[in-house]
């Protein structure tokens, strides 16, 4: 297996798609990688100055920890500082700004903050601590859903009480469609997520080829994998054809993962939620369906929070749209680094402002 993905690495191979990128563009073309994975993977390998002077790569909402609302963050610290009560988080929140506290600060006040690997842990914690409750913050898109399902399935026939989960899901489509519909720049294709896609499957975004006119391309996150798919919309883009093309076939497949879908079915319904930069998206969330609903910490608890507010200055919320740029940002650098992050697009380890500031220009 490694050396499959080592030829997805290897130099000579990305050379040679650049150098056929190169060849056929011709004309200015706007592509936006819409996952956070890719956005790291494209600076850190220098993929955007490997596609020549016509093609634009645009960063879109595909990070989850950095389309969670500040109105997320603040529910998530008030319910670390409720008695008798632990939070359980990946390690990528615990830095995410909200109007008043991050999480690390919410623990630093008292609060019981735990970083987990995975939702497991957290219903480990629960059968080990019968006096506590446990919330696991589920943050992610589709390609997390199915393990929090299982987890709550889990929980239901094995009848542990003190574990809940609040729900910071989110799904692509609407998303998507979003941004297409908003007034950023302008974005001709779309570099599609691979791992979302392992669950989707490709036919969600049949829909945005044919009534935008956007290309989509599914990739992995290799190098090589990730040049093969601009090189297939540029493809598209220089014959004027808008398509769908899956640049990642050893994983994804059309009808997706039928058994992940299943479970997200089973435990989730769609809603509507807030989006940082995007507000509120019709359906475009999860919320746990009433039939799990001792399971749903936004029923099971009291969660009280004030007014959210971004922090001033910050313009995350443009980035994920496409909008602007890390360096249109006068805080970007100065005010709002790694160590010292003012919004959730520099904390997070897909960020775009991270990518920005760890790999430079």
């Amino acid at each position: 297996m490694t050396r499959y993905v080592d030829e997805y690495r290897d130099a000579g191979l990305c050379a040679e798609i650049s150098a056929k990128i190169k060849d056929i563009s011709r004309k200015p073309f706007n592509i936006m990688e819409v996952c956070g994975g890719h956005t790291m993977s494209i600076r850190k390998n220098g993929i955007h100055k490997m596609v020549g002077n016509n093609i634009r790569l645009m960063s879109g909402p595909g990070c989850p920890v950095c389309v969670a609302a500040v109105s997320d963050v603040d529910k998530a610290a008030a319910v670390s500082l409720t008695d008798n009560t632990v939070l359980c988080t990946f390690g990528d929140m615990m830095r995410v700004p909200g109007s008043k506290m991050s999480l690390i600060t919410a623990r630093a006040l008292g609060g019981d903050v735990r970083t987990v690997y995975s939702v497991q842990d957290a219903l480990k914690y629960a059968k080990a601590e019968p006096d506590k409750m446990f919330v696991f913050l589920a943050a992610g898109f589709e390609t997390t859903a199915p393990t929090i399902a299982a987890a709550i399935i889990q929980a239901g026939s094995e009848d542990v009480r003190n574990f809940s989960v609040l729900s910071l899901l989110r799904t692509m489509p609407r998303a998507l469609e979003a941004v297409l519909s908003g007034k950023p720049a302008r974005i001709d294709a779309l570099l599609c997520p691979g791992h979302v896609t392992v669950v989707t499957g490709t036919e969600m975004y049949r829909t945005i080829v044919a009534k935008r006119g956007v290309s989509c391309c599914v990739s992995g996150f290799e190098p090589a994998d990730i040049l093969r798919a601009i090189y297939e919309l540029t493809k598209m883009h220089e014959a004027s054809e808008p398509g769908l093309f899956n640049a990642y076939e050893r994983v994804v497949e059309e009808n997706g993962n039928l058994s992940a879908k299943r479970a997200i079915d089973e435990v989730f319904e769609p809603a509507s939620t807030s989006w940082r930069g995007l507000g509120v998206i019709p359906l475009s969330g999860l919320k746990i369906k009433e039939k799990y609903s001792d399971y749903d910490a936004e029923k099971r608890l009291d969660i009280k929070v004030q007014e959210s507010a971004e922090k001033p200055g910050c313009i995350c919320g443009d980035i994920l749209r496409g909008a602007r740029v890390p360096e249109d940002c006068g805080l970007f650098g100065k005010t709002c680094t790694p160590e010292d992050p003012m919004g959730a697009c520099m904390v997070s380890s897909e960020g775009t402002c991270a990518a920005w500031y760890q790999y430079g220009k």
